[in-house]
């Protein structure tokens, strides 16, 4: 643990121990925002904290002390990819399973004889509410052990959770029920078969005290064991990076190093069965790279020389000699494990107000309970009539399901999206994607397979030399298509200016060379090319202009193939209700060929960034919801002004930055399937809301009203919290 953090916004990720319910992590996270240059977000569901720290003076130590004041543990997240650092078995779900165990072996007995004694007066025999007290004090000392010391601890300091509840309830019907045997009051029911049922045992509420532990224990077990299993997306993603790596020396020796020492420009060896240990590019060799792993693809790559490859990809036949191009935090696959993380500290609007709710919850509900039993008593006359309702009260009321309904939907999604190559970035794709009528693709790069290729070059010799030198500086599909066709590799070129959506300008050989869109030059297509231009265009193909001394001189054909998986995302797009549309700075024909080979209907080409801009406010203020699809340095603003952006992962990083969805697969179909996703996220966070305001709304009043048996109370806030867990669960299957 380090004990200071630099000046500048530093985030910090901490593992949170302790916390029972939405009260818990509002107070923690209210306390540490009340640190000078701190902005933390809190998850109970996923057990940890994100904490934003801009000031000097702020330490992880601060942070740690901080949660630890209040009663909680805190400390570092542990690096995910660290098998050191993950236990075979969690300790604390071990002890939590032994609790359990107890609890409801002795349950089982306490229930019966209570039962019998209750039912059958001809089978009680004396003592047997001393039996009955024995059986349940392992329960209710051992087993809600853990219950009652966070509960105190809190109360030491002033602070309330569920715990709380659960142990008071828990505490008051011991202590009631050892009273009354003790003081010798009547432990024979009486009443109605009514009265019976809503008060089965009279004065004695032992097995109401044993129920309420084994059922909190028994959901506290399945909510754990279903957030650790949801939770794995995320460790297993970090595991895929390598551990060491096979580095070559300047005199091709190899030696093994830790893949932490690799450095930008280090050139490295992955043998077939071995993982990629950074992104790079292949510098020699060929094999199958397996990438399912990382975006669900099942089919491998081939990848040669110049080709990119990712980290923690895994090479399956031939051996690769790979150039590192990004390494530790920045490679794709530390990216990925960020964008999961982030997406999981996100909160909605929705559940700030969840928390808020939670932190005054429970106290609330305690003076409830007070108020409820005073009242019972005041109109009947009877303490012992009015402890029933006011118990009932402590036991139902419990924000615990109000906690996760969020966050646990959160933290499914995120993994389901992780395992399918895709990354929803907060809630922002949630609430938005349910809104959205109209789809817009970009065409290069997402639409084709953005691997162009030239097919003819038009005028004389020096054109396609002279347009490769300039291209050498850009990263577009175009650039890489031409520089690969030239016969050597060019010179740098000097002088490098990106002309964003319009093409690139250089200095080669002391001339300034223009490569791009016709429009750049005055005098437009000369009438020696104009044939073959049109030719070219009709064809669908791409035409690159290539002048200087703003004159034409040539120009080079390209071509580029659709995406296999376009169609069936189009398809899939218009089976959704959704209207598909194409818009692309290439010309016209291109476009509509493109357009027409997938089944779109609506083409917009020949459009420049600020075009693309303009195109989605018009649609936008004509009522549409927009969502953008794209993957190169000209989509960053269109993705960033669109109701919902969505990223090929493949792209650029300005692309990346400025999306709210990514999608790390070469398949477009992860569209229609990342849109579905995040909507039925969406629908499940508003059914668990649903269920659990509708839970407390129900519950509370006929608590209050007397007509809810303790013990069924016990059994029905556990069960709403696990209604909440597996409706959650639920998108770990297909999206539906």
């Amino acid at each position: 643990m380090t004990s200071t953090l630099p000046s500048a916004d530093t985030v910090l990720d901490l593992e949170i121990g302790g916390m029972s319910c939405a009260a818990c992590a509002a107070r923690i996270e209210r306390r540490l925002n009340r640190l000078d240059g701190v902005d933390a977000s809190v998850d109970y569901a996923a057990e940890g904290a994100r904490v934003v720290i801009s000031s000097p003076e702020v330490t992880t130590a601060t942070v740690v002390d901080t949660v630890g004041k209040l009663g909680y543990t805190a400390r570092p997240a542990r690096p995910p990819s660290d098998p050191a650092e993950e236990p075979a078995d969690d300790a604390e779900l071990r002890d939590l399973w032994r609790r359990l165990v107890v609890a409801a072996a002795l349950f089982v007995p306490v229930a019966d004889l209570a039962l019998a004694m209750t039912a059958v007066p001809s089978l009680r025999f004396p003592g047997w509410p001393w039996l009955l007290a024995a059986l349940a004090a392992p329960v209710v000392l051992w087993s809600a052990w853990p219950l009652h010391r966070r509960a105190l601890a809190g109360l030491r300091r002033g602070t309330s959770s569920m715990d709380t509840l659960v142990s008071l309830g828990i505490a008051a019907a011991t202590v009631w029920s050892l009273g009354a045997v003790l003081l010798g009051a009547s432990v024979a029911p009486t009443g109605s078969t009514w009265e019976l049922l809503l008060h089965p045992a009279g004065p004695v509420y032992l097995e109401v005290a044993a129920g309420v532990t084994t059922f909190v224990l028994a959901g506290r077990y399945v909510e754990r064991r279903a957030r650790r299993a949801s939770g794995d997306a995320l460790a297993a993603l970090a595991r895929l990076a390598a551990r060491d790596v096979a580095v070559l020396d300047e005199d091709g020796a190899e030696r093994r190093i830790p893949v932490a020492e690799l450095g930008v420009g280090a050139r490295f060896v992955v043998r077939p069965g071995e993982k990629v240990a950074a992104d790079g590019r292949v510098v020699s060799g060929r094999s199958a790279v397996d990438r399912s792993m990382l975006t669900g693809e099942p089919v491998p790559e081939d990848v040669g020389a110049g080709d990119r490859v990712v980290g923690g990809t895994v090479a399956t036949s031939g051996r690769l000699v790979v150039e590192a191009t990004a390494v530790g935090e920045a490679t794709a696959l530390a990216g990925m494990v960020r964008l999961v993380r982030d997406a999981r500290a996100d909160k909605a609007d929705v559940q700030r107000l969840v928390d808020r709710i939670s932190a005054w919850f429970v106290p609330a509900v305690v003076v409830l309970a007070l108020l409820t039993g005073l009242g019972w008593w005041l109109g009947t006359g009877d303490v012992a009539r009015a402890f029933s309702p006011a118990l009932a009260v402590l036991v139902i009321a419990c924000p615990c399901a109000l906690g996760l309904a969020t966050p646990m939907a959160m933290v499914v999604a995120s993994g389901r999206g992780a395992r399918r190559g895709i990354f929803l970035k907060g809630h922002h794709a949630l609430e938005t994607s349910r809104r959205v009528d109209t789809v817009v693709l970009d065409k290069t790069g997402t639409l084709t397979t953005g691997r162009m290729a030239v097919v003819a070059v038009l005028g004389p010799g020096p054109v396609l030399e002279r347009a490769a030198a300039v291209e050498r500086g850009s990263e577009h599909a175009i650039a890489a298509a031409i520089v690969a066709e030239a016969a050597a590799l060019p010179p740098e070129p000097e002088d490098f200016v990106a002309l964003p959506g319009l093409g690139a300008r250089a200095v080669v050989d002391g001339v300034t060379v223009t490569v791009g869109r016709v429009d750049l030059f005055s005098g437009g297509v000369p009438s020696a090319l104009a044939g073959a231009w049109s030719g070219a265009e009709a064809a669908g193909h791409t035409v690159v202009a290539v002048g200087w001394d703003d004159v034409v001189r040539g120009a080079v054909v390209l071509a580029d193939e659709v995406k296999p998986s376009a169609s069936p995302a189009v398809a899939a797009l218009r089976a959704a209700g959704l209207h598909p549309v194409l818009l692309s700075g290439d010309h016209e024909r291109a476009a509509r060929t493109v357009a027409d080979a997938v089944g779109i209907d609506e083409v917009v080409a020949g459009v420049l960034p600020e075009g693309k801009l303009a195109f989605l406010a018009e649609r936008r203020a004509a009522g549409a919801v927009v969502a953008m699809v794209g993957d190169g340095v000209n989509d960053g603003p269109a993705l960033a002004a669109a109701d919902l952006g969505l990223a090929v992962g493949t792209g650029t990083d300005v692309a990346l930055e400025a999306a709210d969805v990514i999608l790390v697969r070469d398949d477009l179909t992860a569209v229609p399937e990342a849109l579905a996703l995040a909507r039925a996220t969406h629908r499940t966070i508003r059914v668990n809301l649903g269920w659990a305001f509708g839970y407390n709304v129900a519950a509370i009043p006929l608590a209050v009203a007397g007509l809810l048996n303790p013990l069924l109370a016990g059994l029905a806030m556990a069960l709403s919290s696990l209604l909440v867990v597996s409706s959650s669960l639920r998108l770990r299957g297909p999206s539906r």
